[in-house]
């Protein structure tokens, strides 16, 4: 592998005008189909084999319309204190709100109106009432009028003193990072600025990951609609893609400019720099795919299609860092070398040969390598502390309650929960599949249930084979009493009685992520485990990354579970409300950590391995890893690190809460696990660290990710080049 990419890298130097010339109509192409594509819709959610799924398939085929997807709403409205909606004055701004929706503008997308009046939505203190809209589209196909008409729909009721705020989906619009994104992306500027140089170094993997992610975020956008992804696909893929393509760009340009400093030509440095980094960056981004494609084992249509769309942005960084620096680098010359060629990767200009001072990576290592079993004590203990919250993680998925106090969808709950109770922002669907007699004695059985607040009479279809009932629970949608009734009523039935709505959705789904963690775990683990042990060439080195993995992880759960469920800080993060942790949060936490985390071992330890094959002690390989290595693995994790805290000023909650956990968790894991834990293991195992059992050796195809096949088919035995090598070759390309 090493020898092809080194062919490739040197070719993409070569042929730099046509590679470059190739990414931009790409860039362009995607561009364009992302421009021309209907906006993106929220995505279809559906649970495969859970009850509530089922449910809902006997609504489409038994109430055809009820399960659409299209858009609702709650316009709640409160009368001033000691009057009651009932007053005519206040009745009649209500009803000028529904007959403003039904007639006004945007009808065209109102499925139907309901009066509160009519449907008996009043609060028994007539305090309060509701307006409930259905729309024919989702929140994100709304077009912009109708949203503004239910905006403005209470203007004037506001006007004659009536509290009015709205909930529901139809105010549902994209996520937005704010200017958090952009200041990541300052603060990687910077650490490259300060890791190179040189502006033109600096600038050079940010230019490449942001062609990167523009062709991949734009291909998501294009394919949005056809493919069914959702809203918020493409901001994970752009979190995800932007990361790696910085983090391999870095390695490829910082790989160039040492085979520069030894002296090589730039199209042979080129070369060389694909050829070993390039093949460390390959199998990086393999690890990260392979976590992310692995996320179709939790069965979540949803959950599937955002792990495909990231790993496809994934592989297109691998293939820019490959083939687009190597083709940028041969635009800007040696203008990537810092003035006067004093940069600390350069030995601060020494002559080549001379011994390099010591860096900080190298006196960090020693440091290590002195008192190995302290250090592994303090970051094990360290970890396993922060990890403590973790195991009181509660898990669902985010509702208006969860929403910031200032929105007026948390407003609405807020009015909702006062007016009808608790319960009220979540009620369970009962769906009876059989006649008349059947729903009624679910009804009477399900009121006698504890935990219930009221039971609506069962709501047939025209055939009469099927009815809804509509069951309010006295507690929250979120709280443990609600979810324990919802098992209490489906352990009572049949096959026939089915519970659904969103709160059973919410338990359903968490179940199923519960469900899933460990098959997914085994299996993301258990190739990469394979792949790194291709790498290596080793057994205790890829067990060692897994099981620091698994520590870094749960210390990132633990202090997810500190700030967004306890609150912990949580005015530091921008943190309004508290609550449950997002279901799928811990999953794609793996998913995603797991491959970034294999990123820096795969850095890291292939230069410890290269000094070991050859010939240097265990020890001193450390050592010489960290000497090379270090310091652009600590740039490429603080890049990283601002890359995701920049998604944590999102203003959907669930972005926020993604960009925390994996900021939190690279930082747990670059510097406490891989620049830590790694050495001081690696000093007490010695030798033990690259056993291999002779069978499994002969076994293993030989990926040569060192280079050392490169090595020898560029140079002859006394180390000069070969006559058919890059100098031959270059002679050919002159000529």
């Amino acid at each position: 592998m090493a020898t092809f990419l080194y062919r490739l890298g040197r070719g993409a130097f070569r042929r730099r005008g046509l590679v470059a010339l190739v990414w931009v109509a790409l860039l362009f192409a995607a561009g364009f189909g992302a421009a021309t594509a209907s906006a993106p819709t929220s995505g279809s959610f559906s649970i495969p084999g859970t009850e509530a799924q089922k449910a809902f398939d006997v609504l489409d085929e038994k109430f055809p319309g009820m399960a659409a997807d299209g858009a609702t709403a709650r316009i709640v409205v409160k009368a001033p204190a000691g009057a009651s909606v009932n007053d005519p004055k206040y009745k009649t701004e209500v009803e000028k709100i529904v007959s403003g929706l039904k007639d006004g503008p945007g009808k065209a997308e109102v499925a139907s109106v309901t009066d509160p009046y009519q449907a008996q939505a009043v609060s028994q203190d007539g305090s309060t009432a509701y307006v409930s809209v259905k729309y024919t589209v989702s929140g994100m196909e709304l077009k912009d009028e109708t949203r503004d008409a239910l905006k403005d729909s209470g203007t004037a009721a506001q006007s004659a003193g009536l509290t009015v705020e709205i909930g529901g989906d139809a105010l549902m619009t994209a996520p937005e990072t704010g200017s958090g994104e952009i200041i990541g992306i300052m603060i990687a500027a910077i650490v490259l600025v300060i890791t190179f140089g040189s502006l033109i170094a600096a600038g050079l993997p940010l230019l490449t990951a942001l062609i990167g992610v523009g062709i991949g975020v734009s291909s998501i956008t294009a394919l949005a609609n056809v493919l069914d992804l959702g809203s918020t696909t493409s901001t994970l893929a752009m979190m995800i893609g932007l990361a790696v393509g910085i983090d391999y760009a870095l390695f490829i340009v910082s790989r160039y400019r040492v085979e520069l400093a030894e002296g090589r030509e730039r199209d042979e440095a080129a070369g060389r720099a694909a050829g070993t980094a390039g093949s460390a960056v390959v199998f990086a981004g393999l690890t990260v795919v392979i976590a992310l494609v692995g996320l179709a084992v939790v069965n979540i249509p949803m959950l599937t299609k955002m792990g495909f769309a990231a790993a496809g942005t994934v592989v297109i960084a691998v293939l820019v860092a490959l083939t687009l620096v190597p083709a940028i680098l041969g635009f800007a010359g040696k203008k990537v070398l810092p003035a006067g060629k004093k940069s600390k990767l350069f030995g601060k200009g020494k002559p080549a040969g001379a011994e390099p001072k010591a860096n900080g990576g190298t006196r960090w290592a020693r440091f290590v390598l002195r008192r190995p079993v302290m250090v592994l004590l303090v970051a094990v203990i360290g970890l396993g502390a922060i990890a403590i919250p973790a195991s009181k993680l509660e898990m669902g998925l985010p509702d208006d309650g969860a929403q910031p106090v200032s929105t007026t969808q948390r407003k609405a709950y807020d009015l909702l929960s006062e007016g009808f109770g608790p319960g009220f922002n979540g009620p369970l669907m009962v769906v009876v599949d059989g006649d008349k007699k059947l729903a009624d004695a679910t009804e009477a059985r399900i009121k006698g249930l504890e935990g219930v607040a009221a039971v609506m009479p069962p709501a047939p279809n025209e055939a009469g084979d099927a009815s809804v009932i509509t069951v309010i629970p006295k507690d929250r949608p979120s709280s443990v009493e609600t979810e324990d009734l919802v098992h209490t009523i489906r352990d009572g039935s049949g096959d026939d009685v089915l519970v659904t709505g969103a709160t059973a959705m919410n338990i359903d789904f968490s179940q199923k992520m519960n469900d899933a963690l460990l098959p997914y775990l085994a299996l993301v683990v258990g190739l990469a485990f394979l792949l790194l042990m291709l790498v290596f060439r080793s057994v205790l080195v890829p067990l060692k990354a897994a099981l620091g993995f698994l520590l870094s992880v749960v210390a990132a759960l633990g202090a997810v579970v500190a700030v967004f469920q306890w609150g912990w800080l949580g005015s530091v993060f921008g943190v309004e409300q508290t609550g449950p942790i997002m279901s799928m949060m811990p999953i794609f936490m793996v998913g995603v950590v797991f491959g970034l985390a294999m990123d820096y071992e795969v850095f890291l330890v292939t230069r410890m391995r290269e000094a070991y094959v050859h010939g240097e002690r265990p020890g001193q390989a450390v050592v010489t890893g960290f000497q090379y290595s270090a310091r652009v693995v600590v740039a490429a994790a603080v890049i990283m690190i601002a890359v995701f805290a920049g998604f944590i000023g999102a203003s959907e909650q669930m972005i926020k809460m993604i960009g925390f956990g994996l900021a939190i968790a690279v930082l747990f894991d670059a510097f406490v696990v891989r620049m830590t834990i790694v050495p001081a293991v690696l000093a007490l195992l010695g030798h033990k660290a690259w056993w291999l059992p002779g069978w499994l050796d002969r076994l293993l195809p030989n990926v040569d990710v060192e280079g050392e096949s490169l090595r020898k088919h560029l140079e002859g035995a006394d180390g000069s080049p070969k006559a058919d090598g890059p100098d031959k070759d270059r002679e050919l390309v002159n000529a």
